[in-house]
């Protein structure tokens, strides 16, 4: 259960909220500089400074709400002072279909969010049939990207990943593009392969895995492709991606999918179809991953617009609000009922919900069509959802590498 605290300091709103399901992680920093993933704080607390911008109702209440951020041990606020000056550290995912930046500083036990940016840039627009990246796609996502400049520019960041995935790994200008950003953004954009990719979602979110689960498929619907991965206990080790046993990239995503069967009038019977042919695209990694829901606790883990805008419909939120559906469990039951509720929507309903919005009206549906295909590969009476993922992943990837943690006790 997470709880919020808001309070007012210089003018700017900031809120905190605990949120336990983090404290089983294997992100937190120990007494020393290992290089093994240190263990667990006890507790702590999660803050959120400023207000993050972006566009869009639903995703501006995405953004507003803070993204995957953690502060202090002990239920205690993180100091308002460090011993040194805190490192700022920018995440960007340029993926097919949003461009999101978040930026932190390392706290005492993870890191806090000090300024995020989330558009809907749409940069897979076209690409299944044309095998390019369009003028106006790239156009949009440039845009987007020297606004992401300015933010970084504007708090000091001084170490930065800046990851692009399925959109240009499959577009024949895709490394055209990532030089054009360079040329006309100042960013230098790196194009990461499907296993890089896997491993810094599990990384961003598998501290939501069941503490008692030997076995966990983590999924992450994205625009252009889907990662989905098997995670073992956590016995296996604490830094999550050891605990990787098979993992997949899958050629499906909500706008590949959207793409090819349209995503306005979308009806029970071609949703079955969506649902068919992402299973095939299943297969292979079901084959290879059979056993894994007979493990003791097993359960799915979702991270993407996806399963959030679910969880979102479930709760019958006004808008979205990410503090209430990070870590959110939901029964299958649940999950279903949702998904025939958007089926049975036409497209002007689902642009009016507030979870949902005008640019994410046509993709949801394929996304639930690429969930549901997981679900029914991998029954699980339960399956808990996410709000963090890649940009979390390689912000705790790097602060680890810089040793950041065991340096603020120096």
């Amino acid at each position: 259960m997470l709880r919020l605290r808001r309070f007012c300091l210089a003018g700017a709103s900031r809120c905190c909220y605990a949120a336990r399901e983090w404290k089983r992680s294997g992100f937190w920093p120990g007494s020393g500089g290992s290089s093994r993933w240190p263990r667990p704080a006890k507790d702590y607390k999660v803050t959120v400074e400023d207000r993050q911008e972006s566009d869009g109702p639903a995703v501006a209440a995405r953004a507003a709400t803070g993204d995957g951020v953690v502060a202090s041990a002990g239920g205690r606020e993180a100091p308002s002072h460090p011993r040194r000056p805190a490192a700022t550290y920018a995440a960007l995912d340029l993926g097919t279909n949003n461009c999101r930046l978040l930026i932190a500083r390392p706290a005492q036990h993870g890191f806090r969010v000090v300024d995020a940016f989330s558009r809907i840039v749409r940069l897979g627009e076209g690409l299944s049939a044309s095998g390019r990246l369009g003028e106006g796609a790239m156009e949009r996502a440039v845009e987007a990207l020297k606004i992401c400049k300015s933010k970084m520019d504007h708090r000091g960041v001084t170490r930065a990943r800046l990851v692009t995935t399925e959109a240009c790994r499959s577009a024949a200008n895709g490394v055209d593009f990532v030089q054009r950003v360079g040329r006309e953004a100042q960013l230098e954009l790196e194009i990461v392969d499907q296993r890089t990719e896997a491993s810094l979602a599990v990384t961003g979110c598998a501290a939501l895995a069941a503490p008692g689960a030997d076995s966990v498929i983590v999924f992450d619907i994205g625009g252009g492709s889907t990662e989905i991965v098997w995670l073992g206990g956590r016995e296996s080790g604490r830094d999550p991606a050891a605990r990787i046993r098979e993992w997949a990239s899958l050629p499906i995503g909500v706008v590949s999918v959207a793409e090819r069967y349209g995503g306005v009038e979308v009806g029970r019977e071609l949703f079955e179809r969506m649902v068919t042919d992402c299973s095939a695209a299943l297969k292979p990694f079901a084959d290879k991953a059979a056993t894994a829901r007979l493990a003791a606790g097993f359960h799915l883990l979702g991270t993407s617009g996806t399963v959030t805008t679910v969880a979102g419909i479930h709760l019958r939120l006004p808008r979205y609000d990410r503090r209430q559906v990070d870590g959110l469990w939901m029964r299958e039951a649940d999950v279903l009922s949702v998904i025939d509720e958007l089926v049975a929507m036409d497209y002007s309903q689902r642009q009016a919900n507030a979870c949902i919005g005008r640019d994410r009206a046509d993709l949801v549906l394929a996304g639930c069509a690429i969930f549901e295909a997981i679900r029914r590969a991998f029954p699980s009476p339960m399956v808990r959802i996410a709000d963090r993922g890649l940009r979390e992943g390689i912000l705790l990837r790097m602060m680890h590498e810089d040793r950041a943690w065991w340096r603020r006790r120096q």
